[in-house]
């Protein structure tokens, strides 16, 4: 069975070799999606839309379980205020349902940043613009077909910065 959306039309048409995966069941965590695509839950790429103070919008792509860090984010955008967008904006700005949501055959052009968290993986999985399904390619396709923004984005794990802070005390 061949499944297309508007991400493998867009990555034929930049001859990106893929893997498309669809899952059996619906998704219920990133831990989940990791295993069954047999990647690392850091291999898979989610692309979150917020919504910056002057109407505009930005992607990003962010890997694994990490977190957007807001202050880094508002620095990088030159901004004192974003929001996540919501369901509503999803669909209408990437043409995507939330949840299946990718950088490749969107429905507008729009601005795409990511974190360099990114750089240290071979293979990476985006979604595949349906639900429940997500697409598997190199790093290095992902970075020659957009243009990306790196940049830090993300959050430092709490568990290694309270580590780190135990360790500075015991100083």
């Amino acid at each position: 069975m061949t499944t297309i959306t508007p991400v493998t039309q867009a990555l034929e048409e930049l001859g990106i070799p893929y893997k498309l995966h669809i899952h059996a069941r619906p998704l219920q965590s990133l831990q989940q999606a990791a295993e069954e695509r047999g990647l690392d839950p850091s291999q898979i790429v989610r692309t979150l839309l917020f919504r910056c103070e002057e109407k505009s919008y930005v992607l990003v792509l962010m890997s694994g379980p990490k977190k957007v860090s807001w202050p880094k984010l508002r620095r990088h955008l030159g901004v004192s205020r974003i929001t996540t967008a919501t369901s509503e904006q999803v669909r209408e700005v990437t043409g995507y349902a939330p949840g299946a949501v990718s950088p490749f055959g969107l429905s507008s052009s729009i601005r795409i940043l990511a974190d360099r968290s990114i750089l240290a993986l071979e293979k990476v999985s985006l979604g595949a613009g349906i639900p429940n399904a997500g697409v598997i390619l190199q790093r290095y396709d992902l970075l020659k077909a957009l243009e990306l923004e790196m940049g830090d984005f993300g959050e430092e794990d709490r568990k290694s910065r309270d580590q780190g802070s135990a360790n500075q005390s015991k100083r």
